[in-house]
């Protein structure tokens, strides 16, 4: 019987200390405003980042995009409070010439999907053992930049075509679609893909449009329904400001809002109502120049990543090439985002 009393007497005892204590609020640091930004973390040569993958291992790891002639490209990991911890070399590139890759998804089983623009190659990449395959090779003359899993296999944008291709868990490649809204201009094509299941369709970014329904400096973010295994009709979604060249993009988890990177000269990250098309807001306020309160400014920001209530942006410095801007700059935004779809036959054989 005393056992019972005794616990009693300890919550209350419990009870009075919590109404003395402060709340528990005040205590703690406050949120960040939106927007806030800092660094996560220093690119190391080749620099260059592209997409920022963070991993269901709860690491981060980013392929570099462009390497010097006889340098291969690498992928870095780092853990999630922005420590470098290991690289990998990518093998079988040809240095002679402008060469590099993109991690663009991973494997239900942990390997990293990572794409070589250059040999238009779809690798994985064992992070625990650092083994590297070759799992399927695009036609000739594709640029392989984003890809996102959907039912039937891998979805591949193609920045240098306007397609998407659809890889198969055996690697078998087809040409899944083909449209004038992905046709870009001067080079300037399809980017960003991330496959919805609740709305069985797709989201694309589009870095230029050549269809005469705007300017053609002007980008666009794209749905495409999955009709089956098919395609449906494209719908423009929302366009761009001139030269924006939206590039990869986040999707808030409360909002369904779409935050995507401009990594044109405007410098920008913009987030996208999809129902209504509307931009809702827009960071730095003053575009071109990309200060953004850290010490490193936007300098063709190319993706954004949700990690927590922050995404992580690389940035690329294409135009510039500033080794110093090489850099994964943390923002905050104020809410989880949608993390990429990832089903249990999201593995190749």
């Amino acid at each position: 019987m005393r056992r019972p009393a005794g616990r009693g007497l300890a919550a209350l005892l419990v009870g009075a200390l919590a109404l003395l204590l402060p709340p528990a609020a005040a205590t703690g640091a406050e949120a960040p405003e939106k927007w806030t930004t800092s660094v996560f973390a220093r690119v190391p040569s080749p620099g260059a980042p592209a997409y920022v993958h963070a991993h269901t291992n709860k690491r981060v790891y980013a392929g570099t995009y462009a390497a010097p002639d006889g340098q291969a490209s690498k992928v870095f990991e780092w853990t999630r409070g922005g420590t470098l911890v290991r690289s990998w070399r990518v093998p079988g590139q040809d240095l002679d010439g402008a060469h590099g890759v993109q991690v663009a998804a991973q494997t239900r089983t942990g390997r990293l999907v990572v794409l070589d623009t250059t040999t238009s190659r779809v690798l994985t990449l064992d992070v625990r053992t650092g083994r590297w395959r070759t799992v399927a090779t695009l036609p000739e003359g594709s640029v392989p930049n984003y890809a996102t899993w959907a039912p039937g296999g891998l979805y591949v944008t193609d920045y240098g075509d306007g397609v998407v291709h659809r890889v198969t868990r055996r690697g078998k490649v087809t040409e899944w679609l083909r449209d004038p809204a992905l046709d870009g201009v001067l080079g300037f094509g399809t980017t960003g893909i991330r496959y919805l299941p609740d709305e069985r369709a797709f989201l694309l970014t589009q870095q230029t449009l050549s269809t005469g329904a705007s300017l053609p400096t002007n980008g666009a973010l794209l749905r495409v329904p999955l009709q089956g295994r098919a395609p449906g009709e494209v719908e423009v979604l929302w366009t761009s400001q001139p030269t924006d060249l939206p590039d990869g993009f986040g999707i808030g988890r409360r909002t369904g809002h779409v935050y995507v990177a401009m990594v044109g000269p405007t410098n920008r990250i913009a987030e996208i109502d999809p129902t209504t098309g509307e931009e809702v807001d827009s960071f730095p306020a003053l575009p071109l120049v990309g200060e953004n309160g850290s010490e490193i400014p936007f300098d063709s920001p190319c993706n954004a990543t949700f990690l927590g209530k922050d995404v992580l942006v690389a940035n690329q410095s294409a135009v510039q090439g500033d080794a110093s801007h090489h850099a994964v700059l943390r923002v905050h935004v104020g809410e989880r985002g949608l993390a990429p779809y990832l089903p249990r036959r999201a593995t190749f054989r």
